[in-house]
């Protein structure tokens, strides 16, 4: 049965023309409305990801919008008031591409004068969030959706299915107990005498009975030290609608810090009993909560955020780790750096009715000292193997109020590679052969890190 339309179809506005007679004369007078100031669409773009897809328009003014779900088959039907459609906005059905998790197609048309219909055709049921954002950075007004999976993914279930996760409690290396020396018993004169005797008699020596205190049960073999695996969640910055740094020939800190990511991850997980979680894997937006929180959900062992400087200046230079801190910065351009990453929300796009939740529960949890002392302790160990492929920013780890290192029992590290604002350093960054010694190098000082502090046991979810 063929899907009923949602869209009306198209119809042009007709001039109301009146024939006016004066003086014998016939006088043609043409009445045309006045124009009015329709809100203008600039752009459109689609972030398509497993977590969810968000749509983006974005328009010289703030628009007002209506939605509602239809089922069977689904889809998502939005008005947006006081909107002519234009050519930018048509194109948006272009932007859906097949292997988007969410959206099937989208169709646009002009529902009623002024009003613009979007259909979005879905692949399954989503919870929608529609959102407004006001200008920031380089950007005018935007008018987001986000569609969610009504099943929300489990992050474990997820890394199970790609392979990268085993079922069970983690542990899967069993490290034998060394071999309990054999013990000689001690010569009982009670019992040699009572052999003595049977001896004499021709009848079987009697056993003695057993010493106070000790027990006729054989002691268990000891239990052997079991190796569990050890979880790091990696988190390159920034992503979809918010592209971090730019450098000078146009190289977007988002691109980059996921390049070194995802050879990161590779790495580490060649080492014996590692696995590794990114809390993004393509180009969209994570919110700073979210990363932390995908972090806790696997019980990851370390976090380890990576980005690329920008600075004012393009003299900048070298490479940096920072920490938490709760006092405030310990220098004045590690506050700067806090407070710029901590933008990152603003430019992404976050929904704020949705964000208060995740700030209550996770970046406003006082960190523990125990934290910050591990996380300095893992800074240190990064920042020693990185300053043997470039050059340092700083000589020690800094510490600032950096919102995506606020998990309270995950020891935290953020690694600003290079300076992508530094001709020089952005032109290193792009270079693969660069990335790998990226990638040797954290994975070198994580090693050293685990050498000193093995992980502790933990009772596990999995």
């Amino acid at each position: 049965m063929p899907r009923p339309s949602l869209l009306p179809s198209l119809t042009s506005g007709v001039r109301r023309r009146t024939l006016l007679k004066a003086g014998g004369t016939l006088l043609l007078s043409v009445v045309a409305p006045l124009p009015a100031s329709a809100a203008q669409i600039l752009a459109v773009r689609v972030w398509p990801a497993d977590d969810y897809t968000r749509v983006t328009l974005e328009n010289d003014s703030d628009l007002k919008t209506e939605h509602f779900l239809v089922p069977d088959p689904p889809r998502l039907v939005v008005d947006i008031d006081g909107l002519d459609l234009n050519n930018t906005l048509k194109s948006l059905v272009a932007k859906v591409e097949p292997n988007d998790p969410y959206i099937k197609q989208v169709r646009v048309g002009q529902n009623r004068p002024k009003v613009v219909r979007l259909v979005f055709d879905l692949k399954e049921e989503i919870k929608p969030q529609v959102f407004t954002l006001a200008p920031v950075g380089t950007y005018k007004h935007r008018l987001i959706f986000d569609l969610y999976p009504v099943r929300e993914a489990d992050p474990i279930a997820a890394l199970i299915a790609k392979g990268e996760w085993s079922p069970g409690d983690g542990t899967t290396t069993a490290v034998p107990a060394a071999p309990t020396p054999v013990q000689q018993p001690v010569p009982d004169p009670v019992a040699r005498i009572e052999a003595e005797i049977a001896a004499m008699n021709g009848t079987p020596p009697v056993a003695p009975p057993p010493a106070p205190g000790k027990s006729l049960i054989k002691p268990k073999p000891p239990v052997s030290n079991v190796v569990r695996m050890v979880t790091i969640a990696l988190d390159p910055g920034h992503g979809g609608e918010d592209p971090g740094a730019i450098g000078a020939t146009g190289t977007r800190e988002k691109d980059i810090v996921l390049a070194v990511a995802k050879r990161l991850k590779t790495k580490l997980e060649a080492l014996p009993n590692t696995r590794v979680m990114l809390t993004r894997d393509g180009d969209y937006f994570v919110p700073l909560g979210t990363r932390v929180e995908k972090a806790r959900k696997v019980q990851a062992d370390l976090f380890v955020s990576i980005h690329a400087d920008a600075f004012t200046v393009p003299t900048a230079r070298g490479s940096s780790v920072f920490v938490l801190s709760e006092k405030g910065a310990t220098s004045t351009a590690a506050r700067w750096l806090a407070n710029d990453q901590n933008k990152a929300d603003m430019i992404g796009g976050v929904n704020l009715a949705r964000h208060d939740k995740q700030l209550a529960s996770v970046l406003f949890d006082l960190s523990t000292t125990a934290q910050i002392n591990d996380s300095l302790k893992l800074g240190k160990a990064v920042l020693g193997e990185i300053g043997g492929i470039n050059r340092l920013h700083k000589a020690a780890v800094e510490q600032a109020g950096f919102a995506v290192l606020k998990a309270p029992d995950i020891p935290s590290i953020l690694v600003e590679t290079a300076f992508i604002s530094n001709p020089e350093e952005e032109a290193k960054l792009k270079d693969d052969g660069y990335q790998d010694q990226l990638a040797n190098a954290i994975t070198k000082g994580i090693k050293r890190y685990f050498s000193a502090n093995p992980p502790m046991a933990k009772s596990r979810t999995t």
